[in-house]
């Protein structure tokens, strides 16, 4: 049994990553550059397009409904795994090691927080769309409190998820136990989190499977009937392809980072775990953008509101811009652009 004198609370980072035989930098490589730079575009991307997502589901009524605050809550951890990466980004290579042990935990934590709400909102997305389409409603009626409950617990769970390590889920007391590459985190740790991850994953393709199957089956009877509106068929086909993509490529930016984990977990010694780690990290961080992507791309009133909140930043700009280097009176045959007393622009129909 491990005794508290055994422990090592009080040791560097470098002395974990030594023990785990994973290299610990001291002077910026040209790949930690490469990768830092990927990384910090990607994070900027993955920042904007979600506020975007965000400020889409908030501003447009159409869109208050289960489905919608779902991939609202679904944008929100993308949001967080954007600051997530950033803040990997803004501490790593070789500013690793003068990272504190609390730090090295803090920064682990936001990654693993921000994956867990991820894929836990992905598989609330999965029952929700398979709920309201087996009752034959476009948008489920469940509650708004349950919804606002069930995201509520999708963050509880990914916040203990992501505490648990700093806490008692660490290899500090036990180095023989240390994985190769979380140097602090236990292999149990990571084998159990991608075993979970992964049984989640097969959840959601047995649900969808499920669905697609019934949709087809639905729309090859509805066909039959001319009094059936092709509208319905439409969109409803539209919202399942729109979160099966989501699904899809979640599985292809995910997987290869999930299964470097369980190899480290299970600790395969000939597996060169190190030598993609940091890839497939970056490829599981443009999820988070290649989700927002697809919002625009498969639902039509997304994009107008995409470009609805666009054009209006773009009218508050120029109006801005007017009010200062331009005079007050204007003449011209272009657009119109109405200042009122109170400051608000208003905008000519025409446009």
């Amino acid at each position: 049994m491990v005794t508290m004198g055994q422990c090592y609370y009080n040791e560097t980072i470098g002395f974990f990553y030594n023990n785990s035989g994973k290299e610990l930098s001291s002077h910026w490589r040209p790949k930690d550059v490469v990768v830092v730079a990927l990384g910090l575009t990607v994070s900027v991307l993955v920042l904007l397009t979600n506020l975007l997502v965000i400020a889409a589901i908030a501003s447009n009524r159409r869109f208050h409904q289960p489905i919608y605050y779902l991939l609202g809550n679904l944008a929100a951890a993308d949001l967080f795994a954007g600051v997530a990466y950033l803040f990997l980004m803004f501490h790593t290579g070789p500013r690793t090691a003068r990272l504190s042990l609390q730090g090295w935990f803090l920064r682990q934590g936001l990654l693993d927080t921000s994956l867990t709400a991820s894929v836990a909102t992905l598989l609330a997305i999965a029952v929700e769309r398979h709920r309201s389409v087996m009752a034959v409603q476009l948008h489920s009626r469940l509650p708004r409190g349950r919804v606002i409950m069930l995201i509520v617990g999708v963050w509880v769970a990914a916040l203990g998820l992501g505490l648990l390590p700093a806490h008692s889920w660490h290899c500090l007391c036990a180095l023989d136990r240390c994985s190769r590459m979380a140097p602090l985190l236990s292999r149990s740790y990571l084998a159990v989190w991608a075993l979970s991850s992964l049984l989640v994953f097969l959840l959601m393709v047995a649900v969808y499977t499920r669905i697609f199957f019934y949709v087809r089956r639905r729309v090859q009877r509805m066909a039959e009937h001319v009094s059936c509106h092709p509208h319905y068929r439409e969109t409803t086909l539209s919202l399942v392809k729109t979160v099966v993509i989501i699904l899809g490529a979640f599985v292809v930016c995910w997987t290869p980072g999930q299964v470097v984990l369980l190899l480290d977990g299970l600790g395969c010694k000939s597996c060169n775990v190190l030598a993609v780690e940091k890839y497939f990290l970056l490829l599981a961080e443009a999820n988070s953008l290649v989700n927002a992507v697809v919002y625009s791309c498969r639902d039509a009133e997304m994009r107008r509101t995409f470009r609805h909140l666009l054009c209006c930043l773009c009218l508050r700009r120029s109006t801005h811009e007017s009010v200062r280097y331009t005079p007050s009176t204007q003449t011209g045959t272009s657009t119109r652009i109405m200042l009122p007393e109170n400051g608000h622009s208003l905008v000519d129909s025409t446009l």
